[in-house]
């Protein structure tokens, strides 16, 4: 895939971060995006660009579309019965809603971390190999470089190299969902997305995850989303601001909590609804 600018709508280009896009591949573009659960529209025309190495959060009060715009990055919303987005995705330049597109592939490309950490119940070896296994990578040398090279990157060798054979489910929750993060750049993708990835952990290891995803975005785009305003804060370039399915704001982070434009992202930063 080639990266390419968008032309879209010119608000929305303004409220760009005015670095110059990198030759990193992942820029994900959405162009008047409304989603749909049978009659009820979640998503409203939303329009933006989340760019390739770059922390981009999705804030705003619960049921206000965050969680639905992030699935729809990778099509898992296509798991659920009566739903349709109109409007465009694309990853590139290319549409990932087209007719021919892998949604195998996709997911490959588009990785998930979900809010609860969800390691397979089988060994911490296997959680990370079984990825390359599926798509085809067989030999033991070569999983067990790409198992390391996962698990160095996403901060937890150290912990568990020594018990690489016992089972996922014996290790705490916060290194699980490092687990999970290792388990997701196993097979190479482009794009992590994140929903709310640290709301069950504590602070030590929320602290972790935050500085995982620093660390990872020099490779990855990364999507997060998260109700933890300091935590948007702390580890995203840009934020965006949804309310009632609608993109009411997407600026750089320092924009969003210093310097809003729009008064209802005022009132959700300081604590006056949501």
């Amino acid at each position: 895939m080639e990266t390419a600018l968008s032309t879209s709508v010119q608000a929305v280009v303004e409220m760009q971060p005015e670095e110059a896009i990198t030759d990193a591949t992942g820029l994900i573009e959405a162009k008047e995006v409304d989603f749909f659960y049978g009659t009820f529209q979640a998503l409203k025309k939303v329009s933006l660009e989340m760019r390739p190495q770059r922390v981009t959060a999705l804030i705003g009060p619960s049921g206000c579309g965050k969680s639905t715009f992030l699935r729809c990055l990778n099509r898992m919303n296509d798991l659920i019965d009566g739903t349709r987005l109109e409007g465009k995705v694309t990853i590139d330049g290319h549409d990932i809603y087209a007719p021919q597109v892998d949604v195998v592939e996709l997911r490959k490309t588009v990785g998930m971390v979900f809010q609860k950490p969800n390691p397979f119940p089988m060994s911490i070896f296997d959680n990370i190999a079984y990825g390359p296994k599926i798509h085809g990578i067989k030999k033991k040398a070569e999983l067990e470089e790409i198992v390391e090279r996962c698990l160095v990157r996403a901060a937890l060798w150290d912990e568990v190299k020594d018990k690489l054979n016992q089972s996922a489910l014996g290790i705490s929750g916060g290194q699980q969902q490092r687990l999970c993060i290792a388990r997701t750049i196993a097979v190479n993708p482009e794009i992590i997305l994140m929903d709310e990835p640290c709301s069950a952990l504590d602070p030590v290891a929320t602290a972790k995850i935050e500085d995982l995803m620093l660390e990872l975005k020099k490779q990855y785009t990364i999507v997060i989303v998260t109700h933890n305003m300091q935590q948007a804060q702390r580890a995203s370039e840009v934020t965006a601001f949804f309310m009632h399915g609608e993109l009411v704001e997407f600026a750089p982070t320092r924009d969003i909590f210093l310097r809003p434009k729009d008064p209802r992202t005022e009132d959700y930063i300081s604590g006056r609804f949501g």
